[in-house]
Parts: C-alpha cells; sequence; structure tokens
C-alpha cells in the first residue's frame, strides 16, 4: 500500500509568502491554479480574462500574504476569497465598459471637435458677460450692490445679509429687488 503524501500547508506557504520566499507562491500555484482558473472563469466568462484576473490574484497573494490571519480563516479559503474578488472586480468594471464600432467612435469624435468650437464660443460670450455684469454691478449703490453679491455669491439669506448691513430686514430685500431689475435693464 502506497504511502499517502502529507495535506498540502495553504497557512505555512502564505507565511513563506510573507517572508518573501518565491518558492512558496510557485508551489500555491502549482497546488491550485487550474481551480482557481476554475473560479475566475466562471465569473468573467472568458478564458483570456480568467487567466489575467488569476495572474493579478496571485499577484494580489503575494503581496498580501502577511494580512492572512490563521484565526480568521483556512489559508485555502483566503486564496480562493482572492481570486474570486478579482474576478467580480474585472466583471464589475467590464460591466461599465460601453463597446463602439469605429464608425461610432469617429462620430463621437466629430461631435465633440464640434462642441470644443462652442465651447469656445461659449466661453468667449461667457467672457464678455461677466465683464458687462461687473461694470453693470459698477453703476449700483453701494448697499444694492453688496446685497446682491451676499445674496448670490456667498449665498446669504435676507435675514443674514439683513444682520451684515446691520439693516432691516424690508430694506435689505428692497435693495436685492430694485438692484435685480437694474440689472436687468443694464445688462438687456
Amino acid at each position: 500500500m502506497p504511502a499517502q503524501a502529507a495535506p498540502y500547508d495553504y497557512d505555512a506557504a502564505l507565511r513563506a509568502c510573507a517572508r518573501g520566499e518565491q518558492q512558496a507562491l510557485h508551489g500555491l500555484y502549482q497546488q491550485e491554479a487550474r481551480y482557481l482558473l476554475g473560479v475566475a472563469l466562471r465569473i468573467v466568462r472568458q478564458r483570456a480574462l480568467a487567466e489575467d484576473v488569476l495572474h493579478d490574484a496571485f499577484l494580489n497573494i503575494w503581496r498580501r500574504a502577511g494580512s492572512f490571519d490563521a484565526t480568521r480563516g483556512s489559508g485555502k479559503g483566503w486564496i480562493y476569497v482572492v481570486v474570486r474578488h478579482q474576478a467580480l472586480n474585472v466583471a464589475r468594471a467590464r460591466a461599465h465598459e460601453v463597446s463602439a464600432d469605429e464608425d461610432t467612435v469617429e462620430t463621437l469624435l466629430h461631435e465633440r471637435e464640434g462642441n470644443d468650437a462652442d465651447a469656445t464660443l461659449d466661453a468667449y460670450a461667457l467672457q464678455a458677460n461677466m465683464g458687462k455684469l461687473h461694470d453693470c454691478l459698477g453703476h449700483l449703490d453701494e448697499p444694492k450692490r453688496n446685497s446682491i453679491l451676499y445674496a448670490y455669491v456667498d449665498g446669504c439669506s435676507h435675514s443674514e445679509i439683513a444682520q451684515r448691513l446691520q439693516a432691516p430686514l424690508g430694506t435689505v430685500k428692497a435693495w436685492v429687488k430694485r438692484g435685480l431689475a437694474a440689472l436687468r435693464e443694464c445688462m438687456g
């Protein structure tokens, strides 16, 4: 009757990986790679992608072997979890990808070029409007200008503006209303 081989010690292999012993990682790979590839393949459904998952998972096992804690579970279970998580991450990332043919990509690029030109024109228009707004604000008397700036730049409520300017609430509301009417007319 042949002697049975001793069971593989995954915990010891992970401890050796944590110490930087490459042979231990090689041993883990030899022992479980074909099964781990099956786990990855069931999740990502493409062999080449599953092989990439397995490669990246073994890199993670190598880097994170020091975080393995035998009191929380078995070494074998831990490496399966690493592979499973790697495969799930890849599957999730691929779910967000959108495939497009060359014509679609070319159309999108042309649209973007057109939008870039429109955006440049919009930027010039915005800059011109901002300059005009600055001039119009300069024509307002100080209480109206400050009321509008506190409201629209600082985001203050009418009561907060009244506190800042030490003015009655009704007066502040009137300043904002009249100031906005003057700005509309000036910008018109």
